[in-house]
């Protein structure tokens, strides 16, 4: 993560589990398991957060050696001064920058997170008490904790974490260039690229969700069997055990009865985007498949397997240069969809939310829901706060 050579350093280590289920833990150069961050990572098992934090953590430890720092000795303070050489807004001097390229807000809180909760760990097993007592404060609850509880009401105090950055409480997203759409399909090379910009475009989704989609999952006729949609639909299932290491981070619950998907995020879809499946099927999909899955190499030696997340974000790279727009991000759809979404609900939080699959209308509301300026009814407003002439 930091851009230095770890070949003989502490590295992470995937373990593949017969039932095709991944874990992960950190291992030092020789093989041998960190037992600390192992114990520690173990109470993840299973889910895509112990991947997370697998990355984030072995950064960390990395870091302490170059310190020459024990879990023993650790004090918040080089906590922060860590916070500080990842890319967090530090009042002091922290020393060399530990990674050639900053972390995000988003990609802070989680170490801030991950951080708390091992060095938690650690007090929790009698290593580094006092460490323990100063991360364990609290705050009182915010309006969007209040949002949460069920009545409204919460007295008792809230954890708090020291480690987490200031909150942005806006952000702007980077949307698609206007027209972005239509450039990106007309240089597209096959069906199945035309099919997953148009799903990503008019589905929003995220390119874990999409390349995790079962064939069972697409419910791409009025009133399917599932009973749970009268419209054309997909079902979003987090599942861990995919060939191409895709998973969707939502987690509802759901089923396979009878042959048929019933629960998980369920999302809508358009028009073009069965068009654009049927002819990607009737044309290109590999008949014999037994794997089940949506999207798969068609191509080299490994045609007809599921296709992964990295060669789908390759695939818009290389058609966003060809279309004259340079580098294109999967997640560029989704804030587009979602802006678009929140204009055309006239401003519907609850809509957007549920278009999209967020867990709360406050994200929502956070990223997406701000004034376009160059929008008409936007400066017929100014000007009559300028007492200007419309």
């Amino acid at each position: 993560m930091s851009g230095r050579p770890v070949l003989d350093d502490l590295r992470v280590q995937e373990v593949r589990r017969p039932s095709g289920q991944r874990s992960f833990t950190i291992v030092w150069p020789e093989g041998v398991v960190h037992r600390p961050a192992a114990s520690f990572l173990a109470g993840f098992d299973g889910s895509g957060t112990q991947r997370t934090y697998a990355y984030l953590l072995v950064d960390h430890l990395r870091w302490l050696e170059r310190e020459a720092l024990r879990l023993e000795s650790v004090t918040i303070a080089d906590l922060k001064r860590y916070m500080a050489a990842i890319g967090a807004r530090f009042a002091g001097p922290f020393g060399e920058p530990w990674r050639v390229k900053p972390l995000g807000q988003s990609a802070l809180g989680t170490a801030a997170s991950c951080l708390k909760g091992f060095y938690l760990h650690q007090c929790d097993h009698g290593v580094n008490v006092q460490l323990g007592v100063q991360l364990r404060v609290s705050r009182l609850p915010s309006r969007a904790d209040r949002e949460r509880a069920l009545l409204g009401h919460l007295h008792q105090s809230m954890p708090a974490n020291p480690l987490a950055p200031r909150r942005v409480r806006r952000r702007h997203p980077k949307l698609l260039p206007e027209g972005a759409k239509e450039l990106l399909l007309a240089v597209a090379a096959t069906a199945r690229d035309r099919m997953v910009m148009t799903w990503l475009a008019d589905g929003g989704y995220r390119i874990g969700e999409l390349c995790g989609l079962h064939l069972s999952d697409l419910h791409l006729r009025d009133g399917a069997s599932c009973g749970e949609c009268a419209a054309p639909h997909s079902h979003v299932c987090h599942r861990g055990d995919n060939p191409n290491q895709a998973e969707a981070k939502t987690k509802r619950p759901w089923v396979l009865d009878e042959d048929t998907v019933r629960g998980g995020l369920i999302k809508r879809v358009s028009p073009a985007m069965i068009h654009t499946y049927f002819d990607y099927m009737r044309s290109e999909y590999p008949p014999g498949t037994e794997h089940g899955m949506l999207l798969v190499q068609l191509a080299g030696d490994r045609a007809g397997q599921p296709w992964a997340t990295v060669a789908a974000r390759r695939m818009l790279e290389r058609a966003g240069h060809r279309a004259g727009l340079g580098k294109v991000l999967p997640h560029a759809f989704r804030h587009s969809f979602a802006t678009a979404v929140l204009e055309a609900s006239g401003g519907d939080l609850l809509i957007a939310r549920d278009a999209g699959g967020w867990a709360s209308a406050s994200v929502v509301d956070e990223i997406y829901a701000h004034v376009d300026i160059t929008n008409p009814a936007f400066g017929a407003a100014l000007r009559a706060v300028w007492g200007e002439q419309a």
